[in-house]
């Protein structure tokens, strides 16, 4: 087949690490890889968001990024994207008009929207991915949410008029139909993860002798690295790494870095946390093999990629039972689970971890095994073709038709 997938604000070829810029990234990048090696052909349709940026890039072979024109040529918060959506849905089509795809593959609402406008005149399918609903963030956010307010209407939009929504967990289906999501269209397909790259054998990042607790994430509010900031106030004689945000030398007029250092100096940790910045996509694996533990405790999220790729590295992980995390973290199988915004339960969970080295090694070793069992991207991307190629007889009937 030849492949579209649409991702207007997180390019595969993205640095990682940025407030708009990670787990969508991930699974846009790997997923495209996953398609071309099962002989697709793929091209990744991004928002061009640098002057510099070629039209088309050669990512891997069988894969090509297309910078779309949509806006200004530089980096806009993903949150004020949507007045360029339409030019993004006319680049899209002038695109597809020279390159017809079989299949279209939006993922995050917004491509979901250009997606449509720009295929339905083609009669070109359109399978979406949500990564993230409007509604989970407005119930958990409120006034802090920067979401257009037009998001969950465009949403129920996207529901209605799509072929198919591809959701990323179970939690998310229960969100969908919610929303009026049919049931009968919708398929879980996980995010997942290289058994290649993340595996418990291989370097591990140098470390001291004290235990490791460690955050990989965004510097967002959400992803609840306060609380882990807290909960290390009664975790004595362990180090907090918190990798993640902008590079290290920026750090210091990023507001939510400032924030959380803020909060380590009141709680009197500054020597035992440390803020490493951004982390470039191949030092990750060992820094993961470092930890003796890894938190991820966000107050929601729509998946969460850090969880099992800790896991496929061996390293049990303190995790909120929110969102995908539900499904990829097994409590007390492969990690533990934590209320969210709940430092004292980050505390506790985490102390158990590092006082037990029996219990880490047995969690560690079930997390590997699961995780290159159930998640490994080659899965995935079966999984997804399957999805494709299941799509109603009558979709694939019109576009066959359109030609």
């Amino acid at each position: 087949m030849n492949v579209a997938l649409v991702s207007e604000h997180a390019s595969p070829l993205a640095a990682l690490g940025g407030v708009d810029a990670g787990g969508q990234n991930v699974h846009v990048a790997a997923l495209a890889a996953g398609l071309a090696a099962r002989g697709h052909r793929v091209t990744v349709y991004t928002r061009r968001a640098a002057a510099g940026e070629r039209r088309r890039v050669a990512m891997l072979p069988g894969v090509t990024v297309e910078h779309i024109t949509a806006g200004p040529a530089t980096e806009v918060p993903k949150d004020e994207l949507l007045p360029h959506m339409a030019e993004f849905a006319h680049g899209l089509q002038g695109a597809w008009r020279r390159d017809r795809p079989d299949i279209v593959h939006a993922h995050f609402w917004m491509s979901g929207l250009a997606s449509l406008d720009a295929a339905e005149p083609l009669g070109v399918p359109v399978v979406q991915t949500f990564h993230a609903l409007g509604i989970v963030k407005r119930r958990h956010q409120g006034d802090a949410d920067t979401s257009p307010p037009q998001r969950l209407e465009i949403e129920q939009r996207i529901l209605r008029d799509a072929d198919g929504i591809i959701a990323t967990c179970s939690d998310e289906v229960f969100e969908l139909l919610r929303i009026g999501a049919n049931r009968r269209r919708v398929t879980v397909i996980p995010c997942g993860v290289d058994p290649a790259v993340f595996h418990p054998e291989g370097p591990a990042a140098t470390r001291g002798r004290e235990p490791r607790v460690l955050v990989l994430s965004r510097l967002v509010p959400r992803k609840g690295i306060d609380d882990v900031i807290t909960a290390m106030a009664d975790v004595p004689g362990a180090e907090l790494v918190v990798a993640g945000g902008p590079d290290r030398d920026a750090l210091a007029i990023d507001p939510e870095a400032s924030r959380l250092r803020r909060l380590v100096r009141r709680l009197g940790l500054d020597r035992r946390v440390t803020f490493l910045g951004r982390v470039q996509r191949d030092a990750v694996p060992s820094l993961l093999r470092s930890a003796d533990v890894v938190v991820s405790v966000p107050w929601y999220e729509p998946f969460g990629i850090v969880p099992l790729e800790a896991a496929a590295c061996g390293v049990p992980v303190v995790a909120s039972a929110v969102g995908g995390m539900t499904d990829t973290v097994v409590h007390e199988l492969t990690g533990l689970h934590v209320p969210p915004k709940d430092p004292a339960a980050v505390a506790a969970a985490v102390s158990r971890l590092l006082a037990d080295e029996h219990l880490r090694r047995r969690l560690g070793e079930t997390a590997a095994g699961r995780a290159h069992e159930r998640y490994r991207w080659d899965r995935v991307a079966m999984s997804t073709e399957r999805a494709y190629a299941e799509l109603p007889a009558r979709t694939l009937t019109a576009a066959g038709a359109g030609r």
